[in-house]
């Protein structure tokens, strides 16, 4: 087995036909736009690279054909919160060898270490946690837009290797057409009719309002949570700026307490179902298929986000959002499931929530650390 640094020009695309190669025969598999995983390691594009590093290999067989493939990365502003220096891997694709699956890990561990790191978390994203991240140990369905799918045979190498579950990330799925419960709806109602309560939804023209009051709710209604770490400007533009080509506005709400930003909701059409047939190439042909395939519309879409400040968590602000939703979703006639994807197993309040909207199970994923 040979492993190789990726450099070139033709090590970048065989990086990304690796997970080609593996998958081919995979019908549940939607491949990732190849401008997507780029566009993690691109310096000019993922402001990560402002305060950490990556790196990344493939692995050829003796025969030159293409057999697996790894990325590790350091995010400084991270990497010093736990009790050992902790950095990444992701991206790790492989076919069913053990041996050959566990020369890629060494290969991100010896990496890491050589940078002061004394673990490795895995699989996860150099970005926000919303993409590219979690091993998937239960529900082999067609992924959403950005969640990871591998093999099943993923865990034992991870498990054998010496990985430990971190936190399980539920994925939960909606049926969009099944009424919410009566006392669900009843309380939704009264807290919207309160007096200083508003809701908006996203509007394009107003971006860097809606930016700043995302930055607010986030950072407050997260800042408890372990080894949390601020969103900043750029990186929420940067989000935004990629949501851009398949984006509802009105599938992404905003409520207010007396002008007050006080919680959010972010839902984007499952872009999955648009981009299946590209193979992950958006050249002319791909960007047609894409256009084609948007205007005829999802029957999916994707929470990719919510939080809400905590002194208003508990006013019931995240059922309004969801009526809110209801309002503009229903009347299409277009969208039969929400994917509520993902919550921590650490985040009680918004497994609740799920429960309280009728959400039922959908996906499974772990984050894992292998201490070295």
């Amino acid at each position: 087995m040979k492993i190789t640094e990726v450099k070139s020009k033709a090590d970048k695309k065989a990086f990304l036909d690796v997970a080609r190669l593996l998958y081919k025969d995979d019908n549940n598999w939607v491949c990732p736009l190849d401008n997507d995983i780029n566009a993690v390691f691109d310096a000019a594009k993922n402001n990560f690279h402002q305060h950490g590093k990556a790196i990344r290999w493939i692995l050829r067989n003796d025969a030159g054909q293409l057999t697996g493939r790894i990325a590790a990365f350091i995010n400084e502003k991270k990497a010093f919160n736990y009790e050992q220096p902790t950095g990444g891997c992701g991206f790790f694709e492989c076919i069913d060898d053990k041996n050959a699956a566990f020369l890629l890990f060494d290969t991100a561990k010896d990496w890491l270490r050589q940078n002061g790191m004394q673990a490795m978390d895995g699989p996860i994203n150099f970005g926000e946690n919303d993409n590219f991240w979690g091993l998937l140990v239960e529900g082999f369905t067609p992924p959403s837009y950005g969640m990871n799918y591998n093999p099943p045979y993923y865990k034992a190498f991870f498990e054998d290797y010496g990985f430990k579950t971190e936190y399980e990330q539920i994925t939960n799925h909606l049926d969009v057409n099944k009424p919410f419960s009566e006392r669900f709806t009843k309380i939704a109602n009264w807290v919207m009719n309160k007096p200083g309560y508003t809701f908006e939804h996203f509007k394009s023209s107003e971006i860097d309002k809606f930016a700043s009051d995302f930055i607010e709710i986030y950072n407050d209604g997260w800042h408890d949570f372990e080894n949390f770490v601020p969103i900043n400007h750029a990186t929420i533009m940067e989000s935004f700026k990629q949501m851009k080509a398949i984006m509802d506005e009105k599938l992404i709400w905003f409520a207010y307490v007396d002008n007050e930003p006080a919680s959010f909701v972010v839902i984007l059409p499952d872009a999955n179902p648009m981009i299946k047939p590209l193979n992950g190439k958006l050249n002319l042909w791909g960007k047609l298929t894409f256009l084609y395939r948007k205007w005829k519309g999802v029957s999916r879409m994707r929470a990719i986000v919510m939080g809400t400040k905590q002194k208003f968590q508990k006013h019931g602000l995240e059922s309004c959002l969801f009526i809110k939703l209801k309002e503009y979703v229903l009347p299409l006639k277009q969208y039969d499931e929400l994917e509520l994807s993902w919550v921590g197993d650490f985040n009680e309040k918004m497994i609740a929530i799920h429960a309280a909207v009728g959400a039922t199970f959908g996906k499974r994923h772990l984050t894992m650390r292998c201490k070295f």
